[in-house]
């Protein structure tokens, strides 16, 4: 009698270890730019949820997890906003240039970033709508004055070289040449949101410096 060969055992296959967790289908700061420009474009109030979650590619439960309610959210586009134009003006309020020339390049930084936008000039975010929501806001309003000091304190540092340079007169007061300055910022900001041509601002913008330089 021929006895039946047994079947061998199949070998286990090595157990795969499971990834914990759902892994980002989007990137944090791409998102946050995202929604930066639409909060940048319609304010607090008038964006909805649904566009935001559009406009990141992120449903509800997603963006509240990674960025928290909407006002939370907009407290970080706004910070995001505030570091970006430290980083594009930055260098040149250190820069120890002439004042005329050092004045020129700031406001022309600024006209750039205020004229840009795919679908017409954004302004500023400080002044277009964050502003507007400080009313109501204490912690919004809080970064609001924090970054008008900051221009203004940074505008000021600026008159302060150049009367040492003798590029001021003696009478000129860095403090209040500051303020005029930060004033023209907010001026073409406005004005370049409502959609007055680059060439009338950098008007405006050399009729300040004029007024500012002969004080």
């Amino acid at each position: 009698m021929v006895q039946k060969k047994s079947k061998a055992a199949p070998a286990k296959s090595e157990a795969v270890p499971k990834r914990r967790g759902r892994p980002r289908a989007y990137e944090p700061e791409v998102a946050l730019g995202k929604a930066l420009d639409l909060f940048r474009k319609t304010g607090f109030a008038a964006t909805s949820l649904d566009e935001l979650s559009a406009a990141t590619g992120m449903n509800r439960p997603s963006l509240y997890g990674a960025f928290g309610d909407k006002r939370e959210l907009y407290i970080k586009a706004y910070a995001r906003y505030r570091a970006d134009a430290r980083a594009a003006m930055g260098d040149i309020f250190r820069n120890e240039l002439p004042i005329r020339q050092r004045l020129k390049r700031i406001f022309a930084v600024a006209l750039d970033i205020y004229l840009s936008g795919e679908q017409g000039p954004r302004g500023c975010f400080t002044v277009m709508t964050a502003a507007s929501e400080a009313i109501a806001d204490p912690d919004i309003r809080a970064m609001v004055l924090e970054g008008f000091a900051e221009l203004d304190k940074a505008f000021a540092a600026c008159f302060r070289i150049a009367k040492q340079k003798a590029e001021l007169r003696v009478s000129a007061d860095p403090e209040t040449l500051a303020q005029l300055a930060s004033a023209t910022i907010h001026t073409i900001a406005l004005r370049a949101r409502a959609g007055v041509p680059r060439r009338q601002l950098e008007q405006i913008v050399n009729g300040a410096i004029e007024m500012m330089l002969r004080g």
